[in-house]
């Protein structure tokens, strides 16, 4: 999901709910505590230069069981964030706590945002002699070249 897409999904709601992957819901209590934007330039296993860019959210659920947060105060730290970090309209990734900082995926269902799990992937596949269908291991061939 999008920037404006969760804009203009904040204008079809009345609560802030998010849900995670298994379906179960983040206390209601949590808190934006970041929003940013995270720009991330790297080389990939078969050398090329790439860049990726998203939106950051970051939620956290602390000991305040009375906070909510609402539509309209969630419409102003979006807003205020565009303004501030001139925010363009990317892909939002949302960190939230778990065992360790876990990333998702934004989505909507059911009148609620959802987490979605992400994966890792090779970007170089054919300078790793990675097959093109799923293999069983998320490991290289040994002496493919792949890192």
């Amino acid at each position: 999901m999008t920037l404006s897409e969760l804009k203009s999904i904040l204008n079809q709601i009345n609560t802030v709910e998010f849900a995670l992957p298994d379906g179960s819901l983040i206390p209601q209590h949590f808190h934006v505590t970041e929003v940013g934007q995270i720009d991330k330039r790297f080389v990939d296993c078969g050398g090329v230069l790439r860049k990726e860019s998203v939106i950051n959210f970051q939620l956290y659920t602390a000991d305040d069981y009375d906070h909510r947060l609402s539509v309209p105060k969630l419409k102003t730290i979006l807003e205020q964030s565009e303004q501030l970090l001139l925010l363009d309209d990317l892909e939002i990734e949302v960190e939230y706590q778990s065992e360790t900082i876990g990333k998702y995926g934004l989505g909507f269902e059911n009148s609620r945002l959802r987490l979605q799990t992400t994966q890792t992937a090779c970007l170089a596949n054919d300078q790793c002699g990675i097959p093109e269908t799923k293999t069983t291991s998320n490991q290289c061939a040994p002496g493919s070249g792949c890192c």
